[in-house]
């Protein structure tokens, strides 16, 4: 192994020298099937301690620095969990960097976009939303906060609205989630079959004319996005999903040309993992997500 550090050589120990901060959150109490997210900071940030600091097209990231602040310690309080969260978000997005989060099951965003919205309330933000699912529900298994409810939460905050929400790569949707959208078709929704069948640069012009006059989006990605070819390490895989190919060209063109203030990557899980595929999917993109902030900072 040739680093002993997570991420290598882009590795520093000072916020204020970073380009990027990472928090992880182990958390995987709110999944409606199968465990194993909580794994999932820890795993990414062991696989990068091997990772050259470039991108796929031989960008080397000179001069450009992360900073890892570690996990949130984990509570079996959940309320006192995802406050905990909430407040280490808050202060991440505070310092004026730019934010990745390393979940944990999906519910882990209800407080990172709690601290999204309370951090950027003058700004106009939007959500761009990665998954299979739509997450919409408003109760699920008992619990407004499973990771079947991100984004209903989030569109109970102040200066979050529905016609700033994006869904792409839905592919499998509960009746309630039907009606909501019916009732809500402000709300976009990019299907993986639209990505497939009308290609990534139509997806990239439809959220640049969408968000061109928004100043702070945040970018939620659930691996299964991802086809189950491509990512059999999550809870709850959908056939028919993205490519990594095409889920690496959307993000990082976003990440690029839209004003993207953070990313969360959820719903990894290595326990169920072959050969650590999903994983290293999940690496390929953050390491292009750091060749985006680095190409426009």
């Amino acid at each position: 192994m040739k680093y002993r550090l997570p991420w290598g050589e882009l590795y520093t120990e000072k916020l204020d020298e970073a380009d990027v901060v990472i928090l992880g959150i182990p958390f995987d109490s709110a999944v409606s099937n199968r465990k194993g997210a909580a794994e999932a900071p820890d795993k990414l940030r062991e696989l990068s301690r091997i990772l050259p600091p470039v991108t796929e097209e031989g960008l080397l990231l000179k001069d450009f620095k992360v900073y890892d602040h570690e996990n949130v310690e984990i509570s079996l309080d959940w309320q006192k969990y995802f406050k905990n969260v909430e407040e280490e978000a808050l202060g991440l997005f505070n310092s004026g960097k730019f934010c990745i989060f390393i979940g944990g099951d999906h519910a882990v965003t209800i407080p990172l976009e709690t601290a999204f919205s309370k951090a950027f309330k003058e700004e106009k933000i939007g959500i761009i939303h990665f998954d299979s699912h739509p997450d919409i529900i408003n109760i699920y298994d008992d619990h407004p906060w499973s990771h079947a409810c991100t984004q209903r939460r989030a569109l109970e905050l102040d200066n979050i609205k529905p016609e700033g929400l994006t869904f792409i790569g839905l592919r499998s949707f509960m009746e309630e989630e039907l009606e909501y959208f019916e009732k809500h078709p402000e709300i976009k929704i990019i299907t993986a079959r639209e990505v497939y069948r009308k290609g990534t640069d139509y997806v990239l012009d439809t959220i640049k004319e969408k968000y061109k006059e928004y100043t702070k989006l945040y970018i939620t990605l659930d691996i299964d996005v991802l086809d189950p070819a491509f990512a059999p390490g999550t809870g709850t895989p959908e056939a028919g999903g993205l490519t990594t190919r095409e889920l690496i060209e959307l993000v990082r063109e976003m990440v690029e040309v839209l004003p993207v203030a953070a990313v969360d990557i959820v719903e990894v899980s290595p326990p169920l993992d072959s050969s650590d595929i999903t994983s290293w999917a999940a690496l390929k993109v953050l390491y292009e997500v750091f060749g985006g902030v680095y190409r426009k900072r």
